[in-house]
């Protein structure tokens, strides 16, 4: 039986979820905590918005944890479990719509 390898779009997200979870655990003051809570405050060109980097990972933090996700996101080894769990059920696999 062949093992499926995963879609560079599977490891595109769990990555991002794993290093959403990484920042989330850090203290409030360090560098990378305030750059992900920033607000440039600019404009945008007009059509459809693009898709930010927060709004990627909020999709996927639903499709993997459903709900209370905020709780395991706290503690580093559910975090993992939660990721693994997904990795290996392929859950980040479903096309988006």
């Amino acid at each position: 039986m062949q093992e499926l390898k995963p879609t560079i779009t599977e490891t595109i997200r769990l990555s991002r979820l794993c290093r959403f979870g990484h920042v989330q655990r850090m203290e409030g003051s360090t560098i990378p905590k305030r750059v992900l809570y920033v607000n440039l405050g600019t404009t945008r060109l007009r059509g459809r918005p693009r898709n930010k980097w927060q709004g990627e990972v909020r999709e996927d933090v639903r499709t993997v944890g459903g709900e209370g996700w905020q709780a395991k996101l706290h503690n580093r080894e559910e975090w993992r479990k939660l990721l693994r769990t997904a990795s290996n059920h392929r859950i980040l696999h479903m096309p988006k719509e």
